[in-house]
């Protein structure tokens, strides 16, 4: 295709700024709410179990008097990409799951004792619950156990995200 060229997207956006210094960058990807550092991270996906979970960190996020830091992973599904046999990729599918949760959180009576963010990621569950608790600097992890056979063949979110994790994690049954 010699001769043809693809001009730049007028809204691309740039990925970095060469002008930026190492520290100003690594000040800037910590732009997190002050409000809710050394908060509780809880994952939420609707469950029971998640519900219950989210009793527990309220019942912490009360006690400490620190702030909820609810995180919804959406689903990322594997697509393979037939052209020229590359590697799988992951793409991210609209779940509007996080919309109908954040509803029915705002509208949670028991939610108005503490502060809290919802926070939407996909990818894996433990490593995202993670990632914001680094970013966070979360107290504790806390998240509602795994029932089923999907936990027994895979290993429950629970048992990965306690040998990984580098922060206390709270399991509710």
């Amino acid at each position: 295709m010699a001769g043809h060229e693809i001009p730049e997207p007028a809204d691309r956006k740039q990925v970095a700024d060469p002008t930026v210094t190492p520290a100003e960058a690594e000040s800037a990807r910590h732009s997190c709410d002050p409000a809710f550092q050394h908060g509780v991270v809880v994952g939420f996906d609707g469950s029971l179990s998640s519900e219950r979970a989210l009793a527990y960190a309220i019942g912490m996020g009360r006690r400490t008097g620190s702030g909820l830091i609810i995180v919804h992973v959406a689903n990322r599904l594997p697509t393979t990409v037939w052209a020229g046999c590359e590697p799988p990729v992951f793409v991210d599918v609209p779940d509007h799951r996080t919309e109908v949760l954040g509803l029915e959180l705002a509208c949670a009576d028991h939610l108005s004792e503490v502060p809290w963010i919802l926070v939407e990621r996909g990818g894996d569950i433990c490593h995202e619950l993670e990632e914001v608790g680094q970013e966070y600097e979360a107290d504790a992890i806390v998240v509602g156990s795994t029932h089923g056979l999907a936990g027994r063949l895979f290993g429950s979110v629970a048992g990965r995200l306690a040998r990984r994790a580098q922060r206390p994690v709270v399991v509710v049954p």
